[in-house]
Protein backbone atom coordinates (compact mmCIF):
# COMPACT_ATOMS: atom_id res chain seq x y z
CA UNK A 1 0.00 0.00 0.00
CA UNK A 2 1.42 3.53 -0.85
CA UNK A 3 1.60 6.15 1.63
CA UNK A 4 -0.33 9.33 0.97
CA UNK A 5 1.49 12.29 0.18
CA UNK A 6 1.84 14.31 3.25
CA UNK A 7 0.41 18.43 3.49
CA UNK A 8 3.60 20.01 4.33
CA UNK A 9 4.71 23.27 4.64
CA UNK A 10 4.21 26.86 6.79
CA UNK A 11 6.31 29.30 9.09
CA UNK A 12 4.98 30.91 11.76
CA UNK A 13 6.83 33.60 13.28
CA UNK A 14 6.31 35.66 16.91
CA UNK A 15 8.44 39.09 17.90
CA UNK A 16 7.81 40.93 20.93
CA UNK A 17 9.44 44.00 20.94
CA UNK A 18 8.60 47.88 21.49
CA UNK A 19 5.43 47.43 23.15
CA UNK A 20 4.28 45.15 20.49
CA UNK A 21 3.24 41.66 19.55
CA UNK A 22 3.26 40.02 16.08
CA UNK A 23 2.32 36.96 15.30
CA UNK A 24 3.24 36.36 11.26
CA UNK A 25 2.49 33.43 9.12
CA UNK A 26 2.94 32.55 5.65
CA UNK A 27 0.22 31.13 3.25
CA UNK A 28 1.50 28.25 1.37
CA UNK A 29 0.35 24.79 1.75
CA UNK A 30 1.99 22.07 -0.19
CA UNK A 31 1.37 18.42 -0.47
CA UNK A 32 4.33 16.83 -1.85
CA UNK A 33 6.07 19.21 -4.06
CA UNK A 34 3.46 20.27 -4.80
CA UNK A 35 1.46 24.02 -3.98
CA UNK A 36 -2.07 23.21 -3.28
CA UNK A 37 -2.76 26.88 -1.99
CA UNK A 38 -0.42 29.87 -2.04
CA UNK A 39 -2.58 32.33 0.31
CA UNK A 40 -3.75 30.47 3.20
CA UNK A 41 -4.79 32.04 6.39
CA UNK A 42 -2.91 30.59 9.61
CA UNK A 43 -2.61 34.02 12.04
CA UNK A 44 -6.01 34.87 13.54
CA UNK A 45 -7.61 36.47 16.56
CA UNK A 46 -8.79 34.19 19.18
CA UNK A 47 -11.46 34.66 21.67
CA UNK A 48 -12.29 38.41 22.28
CA UNK A 49 -9.56 39.63 20.28
CA UNK A 50 -6.82 39.66 23.16
CA UNK A 51 -5.35 36.76 22.03
CA UNK A 52 -3.58 36.01 18.34
CA UNK A 53 -2.07 32.90 17.21
CA UNK A 54 -0.68 30.83 14.59
CA UNK A 55 -0.68 27.16 13.75
CA UNK A 56 1.41 25.11 11.88
CA UNK A 57 0.39 21.71 10.77
CA UNK A 58 -3.04 19.55 9.62
CA UNK A 59 -5.98 22.82 9.00
CA UNK A 60 -8.83 20.79 10.69
CA UNK A 61 -6.77 19.84 13.11
CA UNK A 62 -5.35 23.60 14.51
CA UNK A 63 -8.79 24.82 14.12
CA UNK A 64 -9.50 22.12 16.55
CA UNK A 65 -7.18 23.49 18.65
CA UNK A 66 -7.95 27.02 18.43
CA UNK A 67 -11.57 26.26 19.02
CA UNK A 68 -10.86 24.46 22.32
CA UNK A 69 -8.14 27.14 23.64
CA UNK A 70 -11.11 29.49 22.68
CA UNK A 71 -13.74 27.60 25.32
CA UNK A 72 -10.46 27.36 27.65
CA UNK A 73 -10.00 31.08 27.54
CA UNK A 74 -13.28 31.99 28.52
CA UNK A 75 -13.83 28.99 30.88
CA UNK A 76 -10.33 30.79 32.73
CA UNK A 77 -11.37 34.76 32.00
CA UNK A 78 -9.14 35.11 29.51
CA UNK A 79 -5.87 34.08 31.28
CA UNK A 80 -3.46 33.09 28.53
CA UNK A 81 -1.50 30.67 30.50
CA UNK A 82 -3.39 29.16 32.15
CA UNK A 83 -5.69 28.52 29.46
CA UNK A 84 -2.77 27.11 27.18
CA UNK A 85 -1.37 24.96 30.14
CA UNK A 86 -5.03 23.36 30.88
CA UNK A 87 -5.37 22.91 26.62
CA UNK A 88 -2.09 21.69 26.78
CA UNK A 89 -3.15 18.67 29.66
CA UNK A 90 -6.34 17.91 27.52
CA UNK A 91 -4.00 17.50 24.14
CA UNK A 92 -1.92 15.11 25.86
CA UNK A 93 -4.47 13.00 27.83
CA UNK A 94 -7.69 12.67 25.60
CA UNK A 95 -8.02 9.67 23.24
CA UNK A 96 -8.82 12.21 19.98
CA UNK A 97 -7.38 15.22 20.61
CA UNK A 98 -3.56 13.18 21.03
CA UNK A 99 -3.84 12.49 17.51
CA UNK A 100 -4.06 15.88 16.42
CA UNK A 101 -1.31 17.01 14.24
CA UNK A 102 -0.72 20.53 14.74
CA UNK A 103 1.86 23.48 16.45
CA UNK A 104 0.90 26.62 17.95
CA UNK A 105 1.92 29.68 18.82
CA UNK A 106 -0.44 32.02 20.61
CA UNK A 107 0.63 35.60 22.36
CA UNK A 108 -1.91 38.26 24.96
CA UNK A 109 -0.26 41.18 25.89
CA UNK A 110 1.59 39.69 28.46
CA UNK A 111 3.13 36.19 27.27
CA UNK A 112 4.27 34.60 24.40
CA UNK A 113 3.80 30.25 24.04
CA UNK A 114 4.31 27.27 21.80
CA UNK A 115 1.93 24.66 22.17
CA UNK A 116 2.51 20.88 21.29
CA UNK A 117 1.01 17.62 21.54
CA UNK A 118 3.75 16.32 23.90
CA UNK A 119 2.30 18.43 26.77
CA UNK A 120 4.64 21.58 26.19
CA UNK A 121 3.67 25.04 27.10
CA UNK A 122 7.11 26.83 26.30
CA UNK A 123 7.96 30.34 26.20
CA UNK A 124 10.05 31.61 24.42
CA UNK A 125 13.62 33.12 25.02
CA UNK A 126 13.86 37.23 24.41
CA UNK A 127 10.37 36.91 22.69
CA UNK A 128 11.14 35.30 19.61
CA UNK A 129 9.32 31.93 18.62
CA UNK A 130 8.97 30.03 15.49
CA UNK A 131 7.53 27.32 14.09
CA UNK A 132 6.73 25.70 10.94
CA UNK A 133 8.95 24.16 8.07
CA UNK A 134 10.89 27.23 7.81
CA UNK A 135 10.73 27.94 11.43
CA UNK A 136 14.34 27.68 12.43
CA UNK A 137 15.10 30.04 8.96
CA UNK A 138 12.82 32.80 10.45
CA UNK A 139 13.81 32.19 14.34
CA UNK A 140 17.23 32.46 13.30
CA UNK A 141 16.68 35.54 11.02
CA UNK A 142 14.48 37.23 13.89
CA UNK A 143 16.88 36.57 16.69
CA UNK A 144 19.83 38.17 14.50
CA UNK A 145 17.39 41.56 13.89
CA UNK A 146 15.96 41.88 17.11
CA UNK A 147 19.07 44.16 18.15
CA UNK A 148 19.11 45.85 15.14
CA UNK A 149 15.53 46.88 14.90
CA UNK A 150 13.08 48.59 16.82
CA UNK A 151 9.84 47.55 15.33
CA UNK A 152 8.40 43.92 16.09
CA UNK A 153 6.47 43.97 12.80
CA UNK A 154 9.45 44.92 10.43
CA UNK A 155 11.57 42.34 12.86
CA UNK A 156 8.72 39.57 11.55
CA UNK A 157 8.61 40.99 7.73
CA UNK A 158 12.63 40.90 7.15
CA UNK A 159 12.62 37.30 8.99
CA UNK A 160 10.02 35.96 6.94
CA UNK A 161 11.62 37.10 3.49
CA UNK A 162 14.56 34.86 4.79
CA UNK A 163 12.79 32.28 5.55
CA UNK A 164 10.91 32.02 2.11
CA UNK A 165 14.27 32.86 0.79
CA UNK A 166 15.53 29.31 1.87
CA UNK A 167 12.72 27.17 2.75
CA UNK A 168 10.68 25.59 -0.39
CA UNK A 169 7.17 25.33 1.61
CA UNK A 170 7.30 29.02 2.64
CA UNK A 171 6.20 31.99 0.84
CA UNK A 172 5.56 35.89 0.86
CA UNK A 173 1.89 35.43 1.29
CA UNK A 174 2.12 36.83 4.85
CA UNK A 175 -1.00 37.00 7.18
CA UNK A 176 -0.23 39.61 10.41
CA UNK A 177 -1.85 40.16 13.37
CA UNK A 178 -0.43 42.30 16.19
CA UNK A 179 -1.39 43.23 19.94
CA UNK A 180 -0.04 46.34 22.45
CA UNK A 181 2.21 44.59 24.70
CA UNK A 182 3.15 44.64 28.39
CA UNK A 183 6.97 44.46 27.30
Amino acid sequence: MSELPKWHGTTILSVRKGGKVVVIGDGQVSMGNTVMKPNARKVRKLGDGSVIGGFAGATADAFTLFDRLERKLEQFGGQLLRAAVELAKDWRTDKYLRNLEAMMIVADKDVTLILTGNGDVLEPVGGVAAIGSGGNFALSAARALVDYESDAETICRKAMAIAAELCVFTNDSLTIEALDSAN
